[in-house]
């Protein structure tokens, strides 16, 4: 099990982790947090309190959207704020190219490259959030606040 934590997306996601905050630490489950009722399950937490990363390719360029597990992406709030008309949900070849991360285990933080952040302002239903770290049985713990310093991301309404 611990073999996770050696694996390099789980080391990034941890470094940048740990760099915004010493006491941040990824925990990995038993069982998978691939999809948010999963994570759900195996923290005993509701589903609004795990938090989804999607990325999303607008035109020529990406945002990751972190949205709350109860909650669905907009794909028309999303071509409004970023007055694009081509928004769609970036190929898995795309999420690892730009994330550098595998779908079900993409972290809010320690991407490949910079992307924009969009945050679902519905998190902050919760004092406590779940993300993935970099791996579908690896999770990390924050609160609301925290996850918008830790991205730099910007709070909008983008979840129907």
């Amino acid at each position: 099990m611990n073999s996770i934590l050696n694996k390099e997306p789980v080391l990034r996601a941890e470094k940048s982790l740990k760099k915004f905050n010493p006491d941040l630490k990824v925990v990995v489950l038993e069982q998978t947090a691939r999809t948010a009722n999963d994570a759900a399950t195996a923290l005993g937490c509701k589903v609004g309190a795990i938090v989804k990363s999607l990325l999303f390719k607008a035109g020529d360029s990406f945002v990751l959207c972190l949205v709350s597990g109860d909650r669905r992406c907009s794909l028309n709030k999303l071509k409004k704020i970023l007055d694009e008309k081509n928004v769609s949900m970036a190929n898995p070849e795309d999420v690892k190219k730009i994330t550098g991360y595998t779908i079900g285990g993409v972290s809010p933080t320690g991407h490949l490259t910079k992307i924009k952040i969009f945050i679902d302002e519905t998190l902050n239903r919760f004092s406590s959030i779940f993300a993935a770290a970099g791996h579908p049985n690896a999770v990390f713990e924050i609160n609301f606040e925290n996850l918008i310093e830790l991205t730099s991301g910007e709070i909008k309404d983008i979840t129907e």
